[in-house]
Order: structure tokens, then sequence, then C-alpha cells
């Protein structure tokens, strides 16, 4: 496999620095996703609940299924399935990471998704579910619980938005 190009003189240091910070803020993402998890394995029963807000809770949920419990009803092989495309996204997150290691806001996308994925596939390999403790309720109906790893993904989902937004404008300017 070639080498990235090196960056341009005059980079940013970010460009400079290559894939190495946005591999950082993944594992920050990832330490902070795991320990908040193995809190609530240590401090909840499956289905425990502690009201934060009158539309919020930390509740203990296993999600066998992708977002929105996708195919949580299936027989078990969706754990295989989920943590094949979660390793697949992570090998080419990584590679996109050093394509294009001198965008920021993309960047930083794919390092809130990287990190956001492995945790979740760690989950998968572990336990064979993810950990869910976010609960977000309004009017009797509650959201499907979420951790930080989904938070993260979902984050990184949006900036990836932005970035084509602004990479769409500038080539219409």
């Amino acid at each position: 496999m070639a080498a990235a190009p090196a960056p341009a003189p005059g980079a940013s240091p970010l460009a400079r620095a290559g894939i190495w910070p946005w591999l950082a803020l993944a594992l920050v993402i990832f330490i902070a996703d795991q320990w908040t998890k193995v809190l609530i394995l240590g401090h909840y029963r499956l289905g425990d609940y502690t009201p934060v807000t009158g539309f919020f809770n930390i509740v203990r949920a296993h999600n066998t299924g992708a977002a929105f419990s996708f195919l949580a009803g299936a027989s078990g092989w969706q754990r295989w399935l989920f943590t094949a495309i979660g390793v697949g996204a992570g090998v080419f997150i990584v590679w996109m990471l050093v394509k294009h290691r001198g965008q920021a806001l993309f960047s930083f996308a794919m390092a809130c998704i990287l990190g956001g994925a492995v945790g979740n596939v760690v989950d998968r390999l572990m336990h064979g579910y993810v950990v869910d403790f976010l609960d977000f309720h309004w009017g009797g109906r509650h959201f499907p619980a979420f951790n930080l790893a989904d938070s993260a993904i979902t984050l990184g989902a949006v900036c990836l938005i932005l970035d084509e937004l602004r990479r769409m404008r500038r080539g219409a300017a």
C-alpha cells in the first residue's frame, strides 16, 4: 500500500499531524462509551431505571438489533452481521482518515463514527447485545434507548452532512 501523500507546505497543524488526533478522539469516545456502560451494568439490572427529569431516564436496556432495535427479534445471526458491518466500517473509516487527513470537519465526523462503531462492536462481542441507557420520553411515548456510542455516530453523521453541504456551496461559488 502506498503511503499517504505528505501535507502541502503551509498545511494546517491537523493536516501535518496526520490521522493521530482523529484516532485519539475515536479512542476517547470509545473509552467514555465503555466506561458509562460498565457503570450501567454494575448498578442496574435489565429494565431498572432512574427518572432524571420529566422527559429523561437512565435505564438499562439490551439491544440485540441495530438502530431502533432493527432485527432485534432475529434468532442471533444479526449479532455477527452487525459485528462484521462494524469492523468493515472501522477499516473503511481509517482508510478515509488517511486519504482525507487535512479535512477537519470530515475527519472529526469519521472519528466520531469510528469511536461509536467500535464501542458497539465490543458490546456485541462481549455481551451479544449493545448496552443502552439513555431514555428520552414524552407524553408516555419513549424514544428507543441509546448510548454514547450511538450519540457519537449520530453526531458524526450530522457533521458529514454539514461537511458535504459546505463542499457543495464552495463548488457552486
